[in-house]
């Protein structure tokens, strides 16, 4: 695909009826391995990247909101399912961006896993990257 909704930085959900764009790289990016985001993504791990959430804007349709935990917020498409990104309330100015949603995921590499300790069983990464046990006490680099 070409044109606007293929530029880096962009993505959007399976079906098309929901897209977003990243005015900025991503901070960081990262492995989870709760509980919750296996869910959320149906696979035995989520990858994410971190932007400013200045930087993180939906741009066609409306993706649906899911109060995932106490102090977090996932959206995903209504239509297909997808998820898109997720809004902590201990990190307010930054949105973690599904990676597998973007147009251009290469260039996003992780560089850590979280919630290593929760990770299943049979499944595992061959890399030497950092595995935090439980979260990170914060998203500013490494």
């Amino acid at each position: 695909m070409s044109g606007p909704d293929s530029l880096p930085g962009n993505g959007g959900c399976l079906c098309g009826a929901v897209r977003y764009e990243l005015r900025a790289p991503p901070a960081l990016a990262g492995y989870c391995h709760c509980s919750l985001c296996r869910h959320a993504s149906g696979a035995p791990v989520l990858v994410f990247a971190t932007v400013a959430r200045v930087d993180f804007a939906f741009v066609r349709g409306q993706p649906r909101c899911f109060p995932s935990t106490s102090f977090g917020r996932r959206w995903f498409c209504a239509d297909c399912g997808t998820q898109l990104c997720m809004q902590v309330d201990h990190e307010p100015d930054t949105t973690d961006v599904t990676v597998a949603s973007m147009d251009d995921a290469d260039p996003v590499s992780p560089t850590f896993h979280i919630w290593y300790a929760s990770r299943l069983a049979w499944f595992d990464t061959a890399d030497t990257l950092h595995r935090y046990p439980h979260a990170r006490t914060s998203n500013a680099g490494e």
